[in-house]
């Protein structure tokens, strides 16, 4: 099992509308492998930021969420959020 954990730094006063936007992608994710995903956001740490976790069973099964976000709906979900975000990065976690 992996933890999968993104984390965005979000442009100023943009963290609310990328939270939002996550949220409305939960459903999907539950579909394509993407279990317990749960949203962050700063309470001691960089302005802003808003982090995106989620465990799945294997790498290969991460691989296949490459293609999660060409799905129509989550496409219409997510559009404009790169727009909110000015950086970002992923961490990966083996599960012990």
């Amino acid at each position: 099992m992996y933890l999968v954990r993104d984390v965005f730094r979000t442009k100023p006063g943009m963290a609310k509308e990328l939270v939002k936007k996550f949220k409305q992608v939960f459903p999907h994710m539950h579909n394509s492998g993407f279990n317990n995903p749960r949203i962050m956001t700063d309470a001691i740490a960089g302005y802003w930021t808003v982090v995106l976790e989620g465990e799945v069973e294997s790498l290969a099964v991460f691989e296949k969420q490459e293609g999660f976000t060409s799905k129509p709906e989550v496409r219409e979900i997510m559009k404009g959020y790169l727009d909110l975000v000015e950086t970002g990065f992923r961490e990966i976690y083996k599960l012990e």
